[in-house]
């Protein structure tokens, strides 16, 4: 089997349809759907998981387990699949008609052990942007060849993996704590033999008001200090940090210091926690400001790290309530 499908459920009764039937309007020859119904309460997600399966015996199974979080949810659907490659589809998301397509075509070219593609970002009135995930390479690389990869966006649902990379290294998602990706895939990234960028969005990403990364819970932002925290040590045990110092770095500026800064910053401009995020930062890396490729951030990013470094706290903020109206 070629694709195992993994699709954590957990209260998305809104959502959850829509998300399998873009599945199955793929082809789905040589695939299986694993719906793992992580304790939901809604009344609701674990009836519609049923009566998929029961329409699709040959395609979907369903496992149903008491709440273990998103990454616990993950981890069941690793342990019980079956395909040469994993495919995690969050609940509320959705997969393109081609998708399966042209990662099947993909992987029949270059049999690496990641794919990456870009995404498409789905607000609520239906209207879409594509978002790269990463840099497009051409070919097959390895991540010594392009060190800068492990820079990406960390989201796993922005690539497929084969399946080899987790049972081999014993790599499982944290359960029960926020950017679980953060802490997972970089880790991947340096394990994998082989990686392939495509140029297709093939990933539809809600963002709804409901969504983690959405959610007015800012003060669970810190949570992201504690996964670098684990990320960086791993690193280390495995002796990889030295080699890829430079682009962990450049991870931790975008994630960790601008994106999660401003994040805090909107929602509480006087927030402790955005001294915590420096702190940590300088912590890990004390020269992160001669050690960043600032040529790699967008605009945005480069006017929030010049920002950031200044403590210039409520110009950002006033930035970021003008970009709003406008």
């Amino acid at each position: 089997m070629l694709f195992s499908i993994i699709v954590p459920v957990y209260n998305v009764s809104d959502y959850l349809q829509k998300c399998i039937d873009s599945i199955l309007a793929n082809d789905c020859s040589d695939c299986e759907i694993i719906l793992v119904d992580d304790g939901s309460t809604d009344g609701k997600c674990p009836t519609v998981c049923d009566e998929n399966e029961a329409r699709h015996p040959e395609l979907i199974r369903v496992i149903h387990q008491e709440n273990r979080g998103l990454g616990g949810a993950r981890n069941t659907g690793i342990a019980n699949a079956a395909g040469d490659y994993l495919f995690f589809v969050d609940s509320d998301d959705s997969i393109t008609p081609d998708c399966l397509t042209v990662l099947k075509a993909a992987v029949g070219e270059y049999s690496a052990d990641i794919y990456s593609f870009p995404i498409y970002t789905v607000d609520g009135t239906g209207g879409e942007q594509p978002l790269p995930t990463s840099r497009v390479y051409d070919g097959a690389f390895t991540p010594e060849e392009h060190p800068e990869f492990m820079e990406s966006l960390p989201a796993v649902w922005a690539r497929i993996w084969k399946r080899s990379l987790f049972t081999d290294s014993g790599i499982l998602f944290p359960p029960r704590v926020w950017y679980e990706d953060v802490r997972t895939s970089p880790k991947l990234f340096a394990l994998a033999g082989s990686i392939v960028t495509l140029n297709t969005p093939l990933y539809r990403y809600l963002i709804r008001p409901g969504s983690i990364m959405n959610s007015s819970s800012w003060e669970r932002s810190r949570e992201i200090i504690d996964a670098f925290d684990d990320l960086l040590e791993w690193f280390k045990g495995a002796e990889l940090f030295d080699k890829y110092r430079r682009s962990l770095c450049g991870l931790a500026v975008r994630h960790m210091y601008i994106a999660a800064s401003v994040r805090v910053l909107r929602a509480q401009p006087k927030a402790p926690l955005l001294g915590e995020f420096r702190q940590s930062l300088e912590r890990h890396f004390p020269d992160h400001d001669t050690l960043t490729d600032k040529s790699g951030l967008s605009r945005n990013e480069r006017i929030c790290y010049r920002l950031l470094q200044r403590r210039a706290y409520r110009t950002l903020n006033l930035m970021f309530k003008i970009k709003d109206r406008l």
